[in-house]
């Protein structure tokens, strides 16, 4: 006869929050960003994120449809994983190129592999990566304030200008035309929601506050990133360089919102600052010797495919095999 008493493996921690109010919290942490890219490019990058989310959610539906397995929408990751992968695509790009990017994110890397929490890779980034197919595609920068049309006919119509990481990548001592605060504000060309830094720090400070994630891997991959661009600030202004390597390019978004992804990124604190600490080392070296100006999204991916090396050294010790405290 059954005691009506449940036993579970630990860890036996209650708590009210479940995926969706995790990713509802992401979302409103992004939403102040996505408004700020409206702002500067125009409406387009309002449908190029509204095409992206839509496609995402439709291509798992549709999967886990055919392999008859569970419908997971109301989780609302396939939502997240949409508008990052619209953050991270230049507001020039056709209305194709999000339908490529969700069907690679959505069918290829999360559910291919399982689905949520089982994927090894993360799936924005692998399909930014993949999106690199068509590299003047996506590498073409509009300038803020220049609103685009719905519907492009004309490159030549499109005002473009370097990004300031293309300026940096130059060495040659010359600062990028935008100052700290033009950076911060995001006035300056770059993918649709990564210019406005301050809204992604404000974002990533809510996320902290509601314990969606942990400090560890934002500080150590930005702080590493800062240290190294100090130390090594070639023919620039030690400072300046620091500041333009920090608050250019697809840092800041990286490493709040998509870095910390749980499924792709270590465990323990002690594994999260190893994390964080490579995933700033490879950035700077990508910048630096890379063919592409920046190197956030490949830094990440490397780093994903060391999660379990970094899982396995840094797990805690189980009780009773040996001496000192267990830290997580």
């Amino acid at each position: 006869m059954s005691s009506g008493l449940l036993v579970t493996t630990s860890p036996h921690i209650k708590n009210d929050d479940n995926i969706s109010i995790i990713m509802i919290d992401y979302l409103i942490a992004l939403t102040p960003a996505m408004i700020m890219g409206v702002f500067y490019f125009g409406l387009r990058t309002l449908i190029i994120t509204f095409i992206s989310i839509v496609c995402c959610v439709i291509f798992e539906y549709l999967y886990r449809l055919l392999m008859k397995k569970s419908f997971s929408i109301n989780d609302l990751s396939a939502v997240v994983i949409g508008m990052l992968i619209a953050f991270t695509l230049p507001p020039t790009v056709p209305y194709w190129i999000p339908v490529v990017g969700a069907f690679f994110a959505i069918v290829i890397v999360k559910e291919l592999f399982g689905g949520i929490g089982k994927y090894f890779m993360n799936p924005v980034l692998c399909a930014r990566a993949f999106l690199f197919s068509w590299p003047i595609i996506m590498t073409t920068w509009s300038v803020p304030f220049n609103k685009i049309g719905l519907f492009i006919v004309d490159k030549a119509d499109i005002i473009t200008e370097p990004t300031p990481l293309n300026i940096l990548k130059l060495k040659s001592g010359v600062l990028p035309d935008q100052n700290i605060f033009q950076m911060i504000f995001g006035e300056r060309g770059g993918s649709i929601g990564e210019t406005c830094s301050i809204l992604l720090i404000l974002g990533g400070i809510y996320l902290l506050y509601r314990k969606v994630i942990t400090w560890h891997i934002p500080v150590a991959f930005i702080g590493t990133v800062a240290v190294l661009t100090y130390v090594f600030h070639w023919n620039y202004d030690a400072v300046n360089h620091m500041l333009y390597n920090i608050f250019s390019g697809g840092l800041l978004l990286c490493a709040i919102f998509i870095a910390t992804d749980y499924s792709t990124s270590p465990i323990t604190r002690r594994g999260k600052l190893i994390f964080g600490i490579g995933c700033g080392a490879i950035t700077v070296f990508l910048r630096y010797f890379g063919g592409y100006p920046e190197g956030v999204c490949f830094a990440v991916l490397i780093m994903n495919a060391f999660v379990w090396l970094i899982d396995k050294y840094t797990r805690p010790r189980r009780y009773g095999t040996g001496g000192g405290a267990i830290n997580v």
